[in-house]
């Protein structure tokens, strides 16, 4: 089994449309991907890093009081792996064992309809991988599909921030579309725990955390199966 887990960033930098200059910034969500990262690296895993564009990436969510986001963003090797992502047609999908989307309000911009990389998802799932995302990640699953012609996620348990965690932070009128009710159309059972809780839900070899405080256990989940 290869030792390598791809995690996707979000190349969008706004909680809005590209052109939006009034938008608030974002990116991809630091903690989830800092506390991931240390699961995987210090279980023997590398980690590369690809973004729907490639390149550069912004972060959001910059709470260098948690002392993995700190040991991430302050050491430069990792801060550039962020800065250099690779692009989807970079990326062989045989070289990984699963593939993480992290979060961050930004992804629901831009990893939904990207065919590139839910074709790279489709093949590392269809090796016998595992596909794992957390919070606004799962943005990303939505258009999976799978050599059968069905979703990924049609007839799987999943989490993801849900509806009214969006209507709490004041976001749910401002994304393109309720991350939970794509997934629940998409033929998902999305299964919510309460606010900003963590929700960890493993369905087969698909992985998805609710939030932030999810992002770790999601890595765990996937380790476990990597490791079983």
């Amino acid at each position: 089994m290869s030792k390598r887990i791809l995690f996707i960033l979000t190349s969008h930098d706004r909680k809005g449309a590209a052109d939006d200059a009034s938008a608030a910034p974002s990116g991809f969500y630091l903690s989830e991907v800092s506390h991931p990262y240390f699961v995987f690296s210090e279980a023997g895993f590398a980690v590369d890093f690809a973004s729907p564009k490639g390149g550069k990436t912004q972060a959001d969510g910059l709470d260098l009081s948690d002392a993995r986001n700190a040991k991430f963003w302050n050491t430069p090797e990792l801060r550039a792996k962020t800065e250099t992502t690779l692009s989807p047609a970079q990326i062989n999908p045989a070289d990984y064992a699963a593939i993480f989307y992290a979060g961050g309000h930004a992804t629901m911009w831009d990893f939904a309809d990207d065919p590139a990389l839910a074709d790279i998802a489709a093949r590392i799932y269809q090796q016998g991988g595992v596909v794992a995302a957390v919070c606004h990640g799962p943005a990303g699953l939505v258009n999976i599909r799978l050599d059968n012609g069905r979703y990924l996620v049609d007839g799987k348990d999943v989490a993801a921030f849900t509806n009214d965690e969006e209507r709490a932070v004041g976001l749910h009128d401002t994304v393109p579309f309720l991350l939970a009710d794509k997934l629940i159309e998409r033929g998902a059972r999305h299964l919510p725990a309460a606010n900003f809780q963590k929700q960890v839900v493993v369905s087969e070899r698909l992985v998805t955390g609710q939030n932030p405080a999810s992002a770790q256990g999601v890595a765990e989940a996937v380790l476990g199966l990597l490791q079983d």
